[in-house]
């Protein structure tokens, strides 16, 4: 993960919802899906085993260098 730095924002919400680094991580390199916005973010998401399957979401903005991860949560409104 060393191309991606964290806003402050998303290194508050990881830790606010007990969200490891390592699911970011994972969610990062190995998504189940992705979405690309019109706003330019790129939307990474996984589902988390040891989370009884919830998906995580990691919002990244690719045009700055390293990549800023945005935000991070688990989102209710994906379906499997």
């Amino acid at each position: 993960m060393s191309n991606y730095c964290f806003s402050i924002h998303a290194l508050s919400m990881a830790q606010e919802r007990d969200i490891s680094h390592e699911w970011i991580r994972k969610t990062i390199e190995n998504p189940d899906y992705t979405e690309l916005r019109e706003d330019g973010t790129m939307h990474y998401i996984a589902v988390i085993p040891e989370r009884k399957g919830k998906f995580l979401r990691v919002i990244i903005n690719p045009s700055v260098q390293p990549q800023r991860i945005i935000t991070v949560f688990f989102d209710r409104r994906v379906q499997k």
